[in-house]
């Protein structure tokens, strides 16, 4: 199967649940309405920009089914879920990436 079958096939990830305004529990992502998907979407892929900033890489929504990875050389990876993007991170860096890094974290705090 080519990636973007796999893509398209894709079950949702827990880090994809989407909040349900009626319920203090989130709810599965099945049954929300597609704009309150989408926004939470973007608001986690603008979330994750600020700590990949410190890396130079930014994440974007890539048709609600997974995300695109990009480095400032141009070279990018589609990622299906959150936890994978770690490991792109890492890849298109070059380098560890540590969420818990302290100079990531004075960068966080600066901003």
């Amino acid at each position: 199967m080519c990636s973007l079958c796999g893509i398209l096939g894709a079950d949702g990830h827990w880090t994809d649940r989407v909040a349900d305004p009626r319920e203090d529990q989130p709810a599965v992502q099945t049954g929300q309405a597609s704009g309150s998907r989408r926004q939470e979407r973007l608001q986690r892929c603008a979330l994750a920009n600020r700590v990949l900033g410190h890396y130079r890489l930014r994440l974007a929504d890539f048709e609600a089914q997974s995300y695109v990875l990009r480095a400032p050389t141009g070279r990018s990876e589609i990622v299906l879920d959150l936890v994978g993007m770690w490991a792109a991170a890492e890849r298109l860096a070059g380098r560890p990436c540590d969420p818990l890094d302290p100079a990531l974290i004075a960068d966080l705090e600066r901003s």
